[in-house]
């Protein structure tokens, strides 16, 4: 993880859903569909962060589902306080031990359970993740996993490898913004080869002039950050719309 993963704006708002528990997993949940399910999985900032669960609220009123967003973190979060702050400023925050205690070895195996409850309850599933989460999607629509989730979409994903481009295989959706010293151009660019020579539906969604994390902590107050979250939301509701109904 890099400095980027915990740079942003908290937004304002009052979320709508409420909490509950799901394989083992607290989780925010908002919508009513019975049928349709999308799983949001988180960036560093877990799963109490309002960003994180505003966008959940307009996922499940305008795709029509019902929403969850699961703590993946074991009940850990990072201070919201620290966001626009120099990180000379971020005080005993250890962000590589963070990353260890939550790495991919440690957390992959409580995503890929709690997706497989969802699919028990839904007829359709989809996952959305961002930053931290841009791995973790691509593991729960990989070939080896076929059948857990209809579709993905990821903005900005963070620690994904080539491997796991190549390993998917279920349509995708990818969310980049020009700047990103996470998802490299190169990296970018791998995708949009490799991917459509797997057969796979593929929507590539490019932001000039905007940063990583953009779609979840982007300022609201910045008229270009504004046009390009509402962008990526509207891009992520298309999406979902189209491979969950």
């Amino acid at each position: 993880m890099r400095e980027c993963c915990i740079k942003g704006f908290k937004w304002d708002g009052q979320p709508k859903g409420h909490e509950t528990s799901l394989s083992g997993n607290n989780s925010y949940v908002t919508g009513t569909n019975s049928s349709v399910a999308i799983l949001v999985i988180h960036d560093l900032f877990g799963w109490t962060f309002p960003n994180i669960r505003l966008l959940a609220d307009s996922y499940a009123e305008e795709a029509n589902a019902t929403v969850y967003v699961p703590d993946f973190f074991g009940g850990e979060v990072l201070p919201s306080e620290i966001l626009c702050k120099d990180p000379s400023q971020w005080g005993p925050l250890n962000l590589g031990a963070f990353s260890a205690r939550n790495s991919k070895v440690v957390r992959e195996p409580e995503i890929l359970a709690f997706a497989k409850g969802l699919r028990v309850q839904y007829t359709h599933v989809a996952a959305i993740g961002f930053c931290y989460g841009g791995w973790a999607v691509f593991r729960l629509g990989a070939k080896e996993n076929a059948g857990l989730v209809d579709c993905i979409s990821t903005a900005h994903p963070s620690w994904l490898t080539k491997e796991e481009i190549q390993d998917v295989g279920v349509p995708v959706q990818i969310m980049a913004p020009e700047i990103d010293p996470v998802f490299t151009t190169e990296l970018r660019e791998f995708a949009n080869r490799v991917i459509p020579s797997l057969g796979l539906a593929y929507d590539l969604q490019y932001f000039p002039g905007l940063e990583h994390a953009f779609a979840v902590r982007g300022n609201r107050e910045n008229e270009a950050e504004m046009k390009g979250l509402e962008r990526a939301k509207d891009a992520a509701v298309y999406w979902l719309k189209q491979w969950l109904h």
